[in-house]
């Protein structure tokens, strides 16, 4: 890998390199998924902030790749603990989990009063089931934002169904 791809067409430099990078980048992934993800960033960071610098282009971009790799564990790392928490939450179980007695209609009511963001992480996780992360994306916020209002609209729903449940 000679070439330096400044002066040449990036596609064509990728589609001679890729494959090779792609091996790379799959030995630090956790998925093929991951390792095209880790490709894609690695060579976005590489061809708009290094390709310019002085020295082998390969050790630049496989450098790329390995930081990109660890970035992207870490970010699943940190979504996965979040997650966990959620889930181990028993409250969060037993409050979806009413039985068919009527208290659907409460819980829907509820639901339905809480401030629009935090109904729709709500209906976007418990229902679509949906991952923070992809809550994330179709709202475009970010996922501790998405996680943060799931916890808030717990909060509130508890507060809105002691109300109506002992009224």
């Amino acid at each position: 890998m000679s070439e330096n791809p400044a002066q040449g067409d990036w596609q064509a430099w990728l589609a001679e390199h890729g494959p090779r990078l792609r091996l790379i980048a799959r030995h630090w992934a956790r998925s093929d998924a991951d390792a095209d993800d880790i490709l894609q960033e690695a060579f976005i960071r590489y061809w708009r902030h290094q390709r310019h610098l002085p020295g082998d282009p390969n050790a630049l971009i496989v450098t790329s790749i390995r930081r990109s790799a660890m970035d992207l564990g870490r970010q699943t790392d940190r979504r996965g603990r979040r997650e966990q928490v959620v889930a181990n939450d028993i409250e969060t179980v037993t409050l979806f989990e009413l039985p068919d007695d009527g208290r659907h209609t409460v819980l829907a009511e509820a639901v339905a009063k809480l401030p629009e963001d935090q109904r729709s992480v709500v209906v976007l996780h418990q229902w679509g089931e949906l991952t923070f992360a992809q809550i994330a994306e179709q709202l475009d916020i970010s996922v501790n934002t998405a996680a943060s209002r799931w916890r808030y609209a717990l909060l509130n729903l508890k507060k809105l169904l002691a109300e109506t449940l002992h009224d």
